[in-house]
């Protein structure tokens, strides 16, 4: 086994790189050695195998396999150099050996060398000649050549003849390399002696051992016929495109006998005994014309040898050369070899990077054979032409998975002959994703509603995000950014899933406290390194009608009553008071409408339905009772509406005292009908003393108030009737002004929000207290109670016109 190693130094990446070359004998065992092409190109053979080696044969056998273990070559097939190169010299296997990541190729020569395993072979096992008994001293017979498919010293070597008693063997070697057998008769022939003479031919060969093959020559002696046949020319060119049909006439030869009669007739014969000549072409016996016979293809063999034989009846012969040369014909289309093939790529693979090697294979000669190959245009490849028949296709730009994840690039080649054959073939290119785009929301931020007094862990609504990569790099996760709302983390408010991006309340909201906030969500998708975006989410609270409406006026007192002071001469829509409400909702929930639930004398009040302001309806008369008691009802507008009740006493008297008598009875009738069931529980237990005390008290009480009342009556306080300050009855028909503005400020449950509220801008009120002697002093003190600016209610009079 020989070897050799010739490097060259690459001109494009990942081209040939090295260049081995082994011999080994024919017909060597299956599995025997070839040689270490991991030594001999210096490679671990352990990358071997992370390359992914193989070997590239083309449309040849694969005789020589590659063990990745070891790094050889070994013996795949029976190699048969006879069928492989037949004549051929040197006969030699070519292939590659490819590596991948990077794409690496080496060219591969096994050269086969012959042993003498055929032995020399005639195509007969005998001859005959019929030769006459005149034939002259020196006469020629040609012999038909022995056939040895080794060659070099295995191949035919000599010739022996035996007996030579009338014959001697000669040898003519011609200019191919081939050699003619003649018998050349040295002594003459006598038919009378001998009729009939048997010779043998050995054709020997030079292998070791010697090995031969013979053939019998039967000769007929004849009488005389002293003129062998001459052709005109001793070797006749002829050329026919391939692929012509049958019958084609390809020359015509003709050879002359001076002899007349059946001495003189020549008939032709086709003497090639090697190769099949006589299949593919044949000759006229009589005319000597050569036909094509079978089909000849240049990309066979460009040219044909025919050795043509003219004999008379005599047996005597002459030979000729008839040499055609095939012309090409463009009959073969570019062979498309897709010797290493990288199916996914990465978007961010730098440019010139080699993809693909394709080797361009055109079996046709000449122009016929040049092929040019292409590939789509406005694609970022490029197919760039290397050694020999190499193509290389390598990337042109920057590739972008997300405007094209997928390419179909046709390759076509087509060569230069008339008419241009072309093939094609279409290569499927993946182009794998890398993480470089960022998670987009679908808005650039969001706003969402959520009804108070939700239930915790309510979905208020989505957030999305979309990523432009693929897999993992455009999985999105959704995370919620550390803030603070009044104070307190955002997480203790809502929280947001990773995977869907829904936004959870955590907590129940009230409306009352917190009417919006905002808050930050980050989307991160899965790529590494990972890339965020982010989005502001505004969550606004939508009011709820939980709260009832509160009555700020009048004031509803627990021991005293309040009572609104009508004159007897009010005129119709006189103002009595105005009934002040407020909502803590907002919207229709806070819309309020006032309605007159029950009244003493309904026909002579109403109630403005928006405004809460209570009116005469009618003319007061004499007939109506001083004492008026009207149940306002506050409702809101929300659903279902909430509402609140508030009693407004009225006093229809024109004199105070009037109004003390009935007010004075209305009040221990109340006390009395209050505390019925105290008295009782009480006198079961102590009834002598509590019927002494009791009896004892109320008589006191009732002396206290008499003279209380008496003193009142009679002094000049401008009390009864109660005018407020600035008071001035402008139209003369009742106790308020037409125009009038209020301002009332309340603090409700919380000491952080405050409302205000309109209070008529001058009224009459009268508070009466169960005792006589403390009537002015309540009104002094719920004068000072409004008047107090800490205090729950605060009543301030803005303007008066």
């Amino acid at each position: 086994m020989r070897r050799q190693v010739l490097f060259i130094c690459p001109f494009f990446i990942s081209a040939v790189i090295a260049h081995v070359s082994y011999s080994i004998n024919e017909e060597k065992p299956l599995g025997s050695l070839v040689g270490n092409v991991a030594k001999d190109l210096n490679i671990d053979p352990a990358r071997l195998n992370s390359r992914n080696a193989r070997m590239y044969f083309g449309d040849s056998r694969e005789y020589i396999e590659l063990n990745k273990d070891r790094g050889v070559l070994l013996v795949k097939e029976r190699i048969d150099r006879e069928a492989l190169c037949a004549q051929s010299t040197p006969c030699a296997l070519h292939f590659q050996i490819i590596l991948e990541k990077p794409i690496e190729f080496y060219k591969i020569v096994v050269e086969i060398i012959d042993i003498n395993d055929n032995p020399p072979t005639f195509e007969k096992n005998d001859i005959k000649f019929r030769i006459s008994e005149s034939a002259v001293i020196g006469s020629k017979f040609d012999l038909e050549r022995a056939v040895d498919l080794d060659v070099g010293i295995n191949g035919l070597k000599s010739y022996n003849l035996s007996p030579t008693d009338n014959f001697a063997l000669k040898l003519h070697n011609q200019a191919d390399g081939s050699r003619n057998v003649e018998i050349i008769l040295n002594q003459p022939l006598d038919r009378e002696k001998n009729e009939h003479l048997s010779l043998v031919l050995t054709a020997v060969d030079g292998g070791e051992p010697q090995m031969t093959g013979t053939m019998q020559i039967l000769i007929t002696v004849l009488d005389v016929n002293d003129n062998a046949p001459v052709f005109t020319q001793p070797v006749y060119k002829s050329a026919v495109a391939e692929n012509s049909p049958r019958g084609t006439v390809v020359t015509k030869i003709s050879a002359s006998d001076a002899d007349h009669g059946p001495n003189g007739k020549i008939t032709y014969s086709i003497r090639n005994t090697l190769d099949d000549v006589r299949q593919l072409f044949s000759v006229d016996e009589l005319t000597g014309d050569i036909t094509l016979s079978g089909n000849i293809d240049f990309e066979k063999s460009r040219n044909y040898q025919i050795n043509v034989r003219a004999s008379d009846e005599g047996g005597l012969s002459d030979n000729c050369k008839v040499v055609v040369d095939v012309i090409d014909v463009n009959d073969n289309v570019p062979m498309i070899n897709v010797m290493s093939k990288t199916n996914v790529i990465s978007e961010d693979v730098k440019s010139h990077t080699v993809v693909t090697i394709i080797n361009i294979q055109d079996l046709d000669d000449g122009e016929n054979g040049q092929v040019k190959c292409s590939i789509d245009q406005n694609i970022p490849f490029l197919l760039e032409s290397t050694e020999g028949n190499f193509y290389s296709l390598i990337t042109d730009g920057e590739l972008n998975r997300e405007i094209k994840s997928e390419y179909n690039i046709s390759v076509s080649c087509c060569d230069e002959g008339v008419p241009s054959l072309s093939s094609s073939v279409t290569l499927t290119l993946q182009i794998s994703d890398v993480n470089d785009n960022p998670p987009v929301f679908e808005r650039s931020s969001y706003e969402a509603y959520i009804v108070e007094n939700n239930t915790p862990g309510l979905s208020i609504f989505t957030v999305r995000a979309t990523d432009a990569d693929w897999n993992q790099n455009a999985r999105v996760s959704y995370i919620l950014e550390d803030s603070s709302v009044n104070g307190v983390s955002v997480s203790s408010y809502v929280s947001v899933s990773a995977d869907s991006g829904v936004v959870h309340a955590v907590r129940s909201f009230d409306y009352e406290q917190i009417k919006d906030f905002e808050f930050r969500v980050k989307a991160q998708d899965g790529g590494s390194p990972p890339l965020s975006s982010n989005v502001t989410v505004k969550i606004l609270i939508q009011d709820q009608n939980d709260n009832p409406p509160q009555v700020l006026y009048p004031v509803q007192t627990g021991g005293s009553l309040v009572a609104e002071m009508v004159p007897r001469s009010a005129d119709v829509g006189y103002l009595v008071t105005k009934v002040v409400a407020v909502d803590v909702d907002s919207g229709q929930n806070a819309w309020l409408s006032y309605k007159l639930q029950r009244a003493t004398d309904r026909p002579l009040f109403e109630v403005g339905l928006q405004n809460g302001e209570i009116r005469t309806i009618r003319q007061v008369t004499d007939k109506d009772a001083v004492k008026q008691r009207l149940s306002v009802t506050v409702e809101d507008n929300g659903q279902p509406s909430r509402s609140a009740t508030v009693i407004v006493n009225v006093a229809v008297a024109d004199s105070f005292p009037e109004v003390m008598s009935e007010f004075t009875d209305f009040t221990q009738d109340k006390e009395y009908n209050d505390n019925l069931t105290f008295y009782l529980v009480l006198a079961l237990a102590v009834v002598s003393f509590l019927f002494i005390t009791c009896l004892v008290v109320i008589i006191s009480v009732k002396i206290y108030r008499w003279r209380q009342s008496r003193v009142l009556y009679h002094s000049n306080l401008p009390v009864i009737p109660y005018y407020p300050p600035r008071y001035s009855d402008t139209l003369g028909t009742g106790t308020l002004q037409h125009v009038y503005n209020y301002e009332v400020c309340r603090t409700t449950d919380s000491r952080k929000s405050d409302c205000k509220f309109g209070r008529a801008g001058s009224q009459n009120v009268l508070i009466m207290d169960p005792s006589s002697t403390g009537t002015m002093q309540r009104m002094q003190s719920e004068k000072s109670i409004l008047d107090e600016p800490d205090s729950p209610l605060e009543v301030r009079i803005i303007s008066i016109s």
